[in-house]
């Protein structure tokens, strides 16, 4: 069994951990934190020339036609450095729903925008009282002549201020309580009646409440099939989840690698604190959960990647990683003590987006119901 890259992918990989660690420094991200937008528009514009945000995008919509597989490396390395901005929310959460729901008009119109950085996406699911259990979801959508009526609230929507178009998940039957109710429509952030506030996040990522106030969406902006959102959301949070993994990887990664570093350097009784037999465990436990979050992880997205069923493989990756994301960041915290809680200093940067990235698209308890059930439990 061959698990290893191929060599396009290795060199993929390498170039993007350079080109990152080189342009997007703890420094920025600690600038970026208090920014507006939330990311700087030169390192956006240096992805978009690399190639990055269409990556994933045919050649014939402007992108370069790579594999999920090929997203997924540029999302660990992402995560190696915590990188801000909207990739996840555009080329994720907003190219793969049109590539997998989008009409060939409407992936004609939006993709290229998509590949060339122009267009910024996100998606709005998540409402009060509700995770990601879409069975549940209450916004509505009502028809009035050639447009739906958007009406309800939406939280922590990734990028809501900044984007420019919101893929929604509303319901258009209002007797059907279940998933059947349910359809995707792409809204205009720009349309009367759309309300965005920010919200304040544990991992400084940029998250909204937006509020759909009597929201008209022309039919022509329906994704999918009329009712029919219950089987392309369940697609999208399978390989959102498996791509949020990739960044956990990263972000762990990088978290134990200063560990380890620290433990080497850092003396104690005339000798390092690396060389005693309760730190030397702990970071022996450390490398077990990153490298197991990575090879769960890629074998998930090997599998989506070749177009299988990996319903299963994500939900355990996603269980996996989230769990040994949490104790790999609270054994970093442990082995440099009270520094590591100081601002600056950069082990609480990726404490806290290992956090965001937990709960992301479900949580190991979340995941591991899910794999249950594909067990027949």
């Amino acid at each position: 069994m061959d698990l290893d890259l191929t060599r396009e992918q290795k060199i993929l990989k390498r170039s993007a951990q350079d080109f990152l660690k080189k342009e997007c420094p703890p420094s920025l991200i600690r600038e970026m934190k208090d920014d507006e937008r939330g990311y700087p528009q030169k390192l956006w514009d240096q992805m978009v020339d690399l190639g990055w945000t269409g990556v994933m995008i045919p050649d014939k919509y402007g992108g370069i036609g790579g594999s999920y597989l090929d997203l997924c490396i540029l999302l660990e390395a992402m995560g190696e450095v915590c990188c801000p901005g909207p990739f996840f929310s555009t080329v994720v959460l907003g190219g793969l729903t049109l590539l997998s729901a989008g009409t060939e008009e409407q992936k004609g119109k939006y993709l290229p925008g998509i590949a060339d950085g122009d267009l910024i996406f996100t998606l709005a699911m998540i409402e009060p009282g509700i995770w990601y259990d879409i069975s549940k979801i209450a916004m509505s959508a009502s028809i009035d002549s050639d447009d739906f009526v958007l009406n309800g609230t939406k939280l922590f929507v990734e990028n809501g201020h900044i984007a420019d178009y919101l893929i929604c998940v509303a319901r258009t039957d209002s007797k059907d309580a279940s998933e059947a109710g349910l359809t995707l429509f792409l809204v205009d952030n720009k349309s009367a009646g759309v309300r965005c506030s920010p919200q304040k996040t544990l991992g400084y990522d940029r998250r909204c409440e937006i509020v759909f106030d009597k929201v008209r969406v022309p039919k022509s902006n329906v994704l999918g099939d009329l009712g029919r959102a219950s089987g392309i959301f369940d697609r999208l949070q399978e390989q959102a989840a498996v791509a949020k993994c990739a960044e956990l990887v990263g972000c762990i990664q990088t978290a134990f690698d200063m560990t380890v570093k620290y433990a080497k350097n850092r003396k104690q009784f005339g000798r390092p604190i690396g060389s005693f037999q309760a730190v030397q465990h702990h970071c022996a436990n450390m490398v077990v959960d990153v490298d197991g979050a990575r090879f769960i992880t890629y074998q998930a997205a090997w599998k989506i990647s070749e177009g299988l069923a990996a319903s299963k493989e994500a939900a355990m990756a996603k269980a996996w990683t989230s769990d040994a994301s949490r104790r790999v960041t609270s054994l970093a915290h442990q082995i440099h003590g009270a520094i590591s809680f100081a601002q600056e200093y950069d082990v609480h940067l990726f404490y806290r987006r290992a956090k965001a990235c937990e709960v992301a698209f479900g949580d190991a308890e979340y995941h591991l119901e899910k794999v249950a059930a594909q067990l027949g439990l």
